[in-house]
C-alpha cells in the first residue's frame, strides 16, 4: 500500500512531487568518469531510498554532469550503458538528465547551473519549487538554489568541508535523506546532522572543479 505523504503545517514547504539524485557519488560510487556497467555499484542505502520515493507515488529523475563525453574520455553510448547498469540495479527512474559539456563550455545545464533540474522536472511535468534535488557536492546544491527546488547534501569523503558547512539541509546517509523529505516534520535537515564525510574510507579521485563546487 502506498502511504499518502503527510499534510504540511502552516507556513511550511510545500509537500514535494519529485527528487532528483545526483549519480556519481550518490546513487553509485563515484569511479570518475565511468563507461564501464561492470564498475556501476550502488552507494549505501541507494535501493531503499529510490523505493521509499517511488512507494509514495513521488517522480524518480536523475540529473548527472558528464564531461568525459567533452573530454574524449566517455561516448554518449557509454554513459548510456552505465545509466542502463544503475536501473537494473536500481529500477527504472522517469527521467535522465545529462550534461555532456565540458567546465568551460559555458553551457547552461551543466550543474551548478539550473537546465539540468529544469529539464528534468519538465519532463516530469513538475514544480521545480516541489521537486528536492539530492547530492553529494556544492554543485548538486547550487543547481537545485538555482531552479528553485530544495537541495539535500548527503556527503562522501570527496565532498569538502566548506561545501557541509554551506548546506542548508544536509543529512548523514541517502536514506535517512529520503525519509526526511517524505516527512519533514519528523526530523528536520540541518548541517549538525552530520560532521562531514566518512573517516573509515580513504577520499576517492575528484577532479578539479572551479569555486562553485563544480562537478566532473
Amino acid at each position: 500500500r502506498v502511504r499518502p505523504p503527510r499534510p504540511a503545517p502552516p507556513g511550511a514547504a510545500p509537500p514535494i512531487s519529485a527528487v532528483l539524485f545526483d549519480r556519481d557519488g550518490t546513487l553509485i560510487e563515484d569511479v570518475p568518469y565511468n563507461g564501464d556497467p561492470g564498475r556501476v555499484r550502488p552507494m549505501p542505502g541507494a535501493r531503499a531510498a529510490v523505493e521509499a520515493v517511488r512507494g509514495r507515488g513521488l517522480c524518480l529523475g536523475v540529473v548527472s554532469n558528464q564531461s568525459g563525453v567533452a573530454r574524449g574520455l566517455l561516448t554518449r553510448e557509454r554513459v548510456a550503458a552505465v545509466r542502463r547498469r544503475v536501473e537494473e540495479l536500481l529500477g527504472p527512474f522517469g527521467v535522465w538528465a545529462v550534461c555532456p559539456h565540458g567546465p568551460d563550455e559555458g553551457c547552461g545545464c551543466r550543474k551548478p547551473a539550473p537546465g539540468l533540474v529544469y529539464a528534468a522536472c519538465a519532463e516530469l511535468g513538475v514544480d521545480p519549487a516541489r521537486t528536492a534535488v539530492v547530492g553529494d557536492i556544492g554543485a548538486d546544491l547550487a543547481a537545485a538554489r538555482a531552479a528553485g527546488a530544495r537541495g539535500v547534501l548527503v556527503p562522501t569523503p570527496v565532498t569538502r568541508p566548506e561545501e557541509v558547512a554551506a548546506a542548508e539541509d544536509c543529512a548523514p546517509d541517502l536514506l535517512t535523506a529520503v525519509r526526511r523529505l517524505l516527512d519533514p516534520e519528523d526530523a528536520p535537515l540541518g548541517p549538525e546532522d552530520t560532521e562531514g564525510p566518512p573517516a573509515q574510507e580513504p577520499p576517492r579521485h575528484r577532479p578539479a572543479q572551479g569555486p562553485a563546487g563544480g562537478a566532473p
